[in-house]
C-alpha cells in the first residue's frame, strides 16, 4: 500500500477516513467507530495491530467484562473491532482477523419499555388550547413532534431531519396529500410510512404558526431560535411534557417508537408490516414485539379470566 500509515492510530484514521468518503457513514457512526477502535489501541498498548491473536482479543474481552461492562456495549465494540481488522486485512498481510469468532458475553433480554393505548394517546394529545386562541407555538410544535413520532414509529434522528418539502439533500418530508412521512432511516435506506389523522391535525396546526428557520435550512421543526431543532432538543422537551402531564414513567423518544410498533402489531398481527414501517433491515430486530404483544394479552388475562389467579 503506497503512503501506508506508521502508527496503529494513523491506521485508525485512514480506516475512518474510509468509513466517511468510501461509505459514506454518518459523523455519529464513524464517532463511535472512533470511540471503540481508541479503546482497543490503549488496551493493547505498545503491540502492532499484526501481532494481535485470536487469544489476546478473547482475554481483552474478558477484561472488559471483569470491569463490569455491559455486554451490548462489548458487543459493540467487537463489531467495531471486527470490521476495523476486516479491512486492515485488506491493506496488510494478517493471517486472520483476531476478532473473528470471539463473541461478547450473553445479556439478559430486556424488552422495551412501551406506554399503554390510553397512556400514549394522553402523552401526545393533551388538552387542547381554549376556545378562540391558536396555541402558543413552541407547544403548537411539541405536540406535532410527538404525535408524528407516535405515529408513525421515527426514531428521533428521523423526526429532527425532517423538511418541509422535498428538496436535493432532503433525508425526508411529509407528504399531507397522501398521508405519508418519507423518511431516510439507518444505511441511508429510504422508507415510507403512513402518517395518522390526529399526527396530520397537529402537523396544520404547527405549520400555520411555524416561522421561517433562520439557518438557511428547509427544516420541518424549528426551535425557538429559529435552527432545526436537534434530537436532544427533541428528548428534552418530550421529558419535560411527560412529567407536567403526569406520565407514568420516563419517557423518551424511543419509548414512543417502541408504544406505536407493539400498538399495531397487537391491532394487526402483521409483523412483516411493523418491520416495514420501523425500517428494520431484519425481522429478528422486530419479533421482540411479539413478546411485547404476548406480555399484553398475558395482562389482560390475569385481569379478566376468573380462573387466572392461584387461590
Amino acid at each position: 500500500m503506497s503512503g501506508a500509515p506508521d502508527s496503529k492510530l494513523d491506521w485508525i484514521d485512514a480506516y475512518l477516513a474510509h468509513l466517511t468518503g468510501v461509505r459514506q457513514l454518518s459523523r455519529h457512526t464513524v464517532a463511535a467507530y472512533a470511540r471503540d477502535l481508541h479503546a482497543l489501541a490503549g488496551l493493547v498498548a505498545e503491540q502492532p495491530w499484526t501481532a494481535l491473536d485470536h487469544h489476546a482479543v478473547r482475554r481483552l474481552t474478558a477484561k472488559l467484562h471483569a470491569q463490569q461492562l455491559d455486554p451490548r456495549s462489548i458487543a459493540r465494540k467487537l463489531s467495531s473491532w471486527r470490521g476495523f481488522f476486516n479491512w486492515l486485512g485488506e491493506q496488510l498481510p494478517l493471517a486472520a482477523n483476531p476478532v473473528q469468532g470471539v463473541r461478547a458475553p450473553k445479556q439478559a433480554k430486556t424488552l422495551p419499555r412501551a406506554l399503554s393505548v390510553d397512556d400514549a394517546v394522553q402523552l401526545v394529545a393533551p388538552a387542547r388550547p381554549a376556545a378562540g386562541t391558536g396555541g402558543e407555538p413552541a407547544d403548537l410544535c411539541n405536540r406535532a413532534m410527538f404525535e408524528l413520532l407516535y405515529s408513525s414509529g421515527l426514531r428521533v434522528s428521523e423526526l429532527a431531519g425532517l423538511d418541509l418539502t422535498p428538496g436535493k439533500s432532503s433525508l425526508g418530508w411529509i407528504d399531507q396529500g397522501n398521508r405519508e412521512v418519507i423518511v431516510t432511516g439507518k444505511g441511508n435506506k429510504r422508507r415510507v410510512v403512513p402518517v395518522g389523522a390526529a399526527a396530520l391535525a397537529a402537523l396544520h396546526a404547527w405549520l400555520a404558526v411555524r416561522p421561517a428557520p433562520t439557518d438557511g435550512s428547509d427544516a420541518l421543526f424549528v426551535s425557538t431560535r429559529g435552527t432545526r431543532v436537534s434530537p436532544r432538543v427533541i428528548q428534552q422537551r418530550l421529558q419535560q411534557h411527560g412529567i407536567a402531564h403526569g406520565a407514568p414513567v420516563h419517557v423518551h423518544p424511543h419509548m414512543l417508537r417502541h408504544s406505536f410498533a407493539s400498538h399495531v402489531l397487537q391491532s394487526s398481527g402483521d409483523l412483516r408490516a411493523v418491520q416495514e414501517m420501523l425500517g428494520h433491515a431484519s425481522i429478528s430486530s422486530t419479533q421482540v414485539y411479539t413478546a411485547l404483544d404476548f406480555q399484553h394479552l398475558a395482562e389482560v388475562y390475569d385481569k379478566a379470566h376468573p380462573r387466572a389467579k392461584v387461590k
